[in-house]
């Protein structure tokens, strides 16, 4: 049994738009062929009891003419008599076992009312595929009169009859259709008002119409998109108001730090200043890029673009390398994508010395930017969690090898904002690859 239910379930289609339908369409179908089952049955129901009242005074009318025409005339007149669900014969008929098919005693008890009290007669089914039965009257003068009866259940459908329950059908499916599509359309609306969240978690409002359970659902669901707005911008503005106060006592230690005397000691507090003074630019920079204004998307060549950020680190001294597989304009925020690949190539240096740029079609609204570098790579189980903010690998507290934790957070917010994703990918061989993958931004029409 468990068996069946499952394979049940994995027939069953994955939608609830196609399930609901097949559901109301397999219920609506099954009553249409009860209800077409039983209107049929009914009629056959009330043509067989018209029958068996026309038989009772037809074969009253039939044997009474018949006793009373001339024995050499009865003949010409038996195919006049003769009717669609039976026929007389001037003979004894056929022997047979006694009548007991439920239509056929129907019809005896119709031929038992027009006989008696004047005819004596006999009755005797017919051995055969089909319902049949004869009734045996001696006519007045002994002459033997057979009435063949073939009973039928009922009168022969119209060749039309399938044609207009497929039309049936089909409108029952239609209608299915489109009750559900009815029902299932504030679901799809709120599914793309989630989807259209985006990363700077700014609120899509849902419309507030149709029935009054959607409008409630649509009123909830935008209450709550404000709630959480409300809620990561209050933390957002602490984060940033905390990380810009933190600039200026620093800078008063900076200041302090510089006019005392040259000593280690010294040297470690510039240090840890200047780790402080990192970690609270990003900061700012983490809430910037987190809950900020978006930058207009505009239509760029990104091969002119990280061309020029190579050539830019080879003149500093950094070695990086860029190969492109072709030039083609593409839509995205350029200083978003400048962005992202600043940190992406300043961590392959900070850990590998060197990195290699790569950027490749993936069709024709959508590219790959790749960031390799030789360095030691990252354990397959962290790939993830170092996109966390403030996770750092390395456990020291030193910023040369730890850094600051936000540096890769900050690179996938920006990734979320160019429609796109960002993931790490160890290289066979050593090394990783920052695996940079952009669809083509829709730039904003004003009304």
């Amino acid at each position: 049994m468990k068996r069946l239910a499952a394979r049940l379930r994995s027939l069953a289609p994955a939608s609830l738009f196609a399930r609901l339908t097949l559901i109301l369409l397999a219920g609506l179908a099954a009553a249409q062929f009860l209800s077409t089952m039983l209107t049929i049955d009914e009629r056959n129901d009330a043509s067989m009891g018209a029958m068996i009242d026309y038989v009772e005074v037809d074969l009253r009318t039939a044997v009474a003419l018949l006793d009373r025409l001339p024995h050499d005339e009865r003949a010409a007149w038996l195919p006049r008599l003769q009717r669609g669900g039976y026929r007389y014969a001037l003979d004894a008929g056929q022997a047979g076992p006694p009548v007991t098919a439920p239509h056929s005693l129907r019809l005896l008890a119709s031929v038992r009312r027009a006989l008696t009290p004047g005819h004596a007669f006999t009755a005797n089914a017919v051995a055969g595929d089909a319902e049949r039965f004869q009734v045996h009257v001696p006519l007045a003068d002994g002459q033997p009169l057979t009435v063949d009866f073939r009973p039928r259940r009922g009168l022969p459908l119209s060749e039309r009859l399938p044609w207009m329950l497929a039309a049936q059908l089909a409108l029952v499916a239609l209608a299915c259709w489109l009750a559900v599509r009815l029902a299932i359309r504030p679901l799809r609306t709120l599914a793309q008002a989630a989807d259209a969240l985006g990363p700077d978690l700014r609120p899509v409002r849902m419309p507030e119409q149709g029935p009054s359970e959607v409008v409630a659902a649509a009123r909830a669901f935008n209450a709550m998109q404000q709630r959480i707005a409300a809620y990561v911008d209050e933390r957002l503005r602490i984060l940033a108001a905390i990380s810009h106060d933190l600039q200026t006592p620093i800078t008063r230690m900076r200041l302090r730090v510089d006019l005392m005397d040259e000593s280690p000691q010294q040297q470690r507090l510039i240090d840890d200043l200047q780790h402080l003074e990192d970690l609270a630019r990003q900061g700012i920079g983490y809430a910037r890029t987190m809950h900020g204004q978006l930058e207009p998307a505009r239509a760029i060549d990104p091969n002119d673009l990280l061309d020029a950020m190579a050539l830019d680190y080879r003149d500093s001294g950094a070695d990086v390398a860029y190969a492109s597989a072709g030039s083609a304009p593409f839509c995205t925020r350029p200083g978003a994508l400048r962005r992202v690949v600043n940190n992406l190539v300043d961590n392959g240096l900070k850990y590998a010395g060197e990195v290699h740029i790569v950027m490749e079609r993936a069709g024709p609204d959508a590219i790959t930017i790749r960031v390799l570098d030789r360095g030691s790579g990252i354990p397959e189980a962290a790939l993830e969690q170092v996109f966390e903010p403030f996770y750092r690998l390395e456990s020291s507290r030193n910023r040369d090898t730890g850094g600051t934790g936000l540096g890769l957070a900050i690179a996938r917010q920006l990734a979320l904002t160019l429609d796109g994703g960002l993931s790490l990918h160890n290289r066979p061989g050593g090394g990783l690859e920052a695996r940079l993958v952009l669809r083509a931004v829709q730039p904003k029409v004003n009304a």
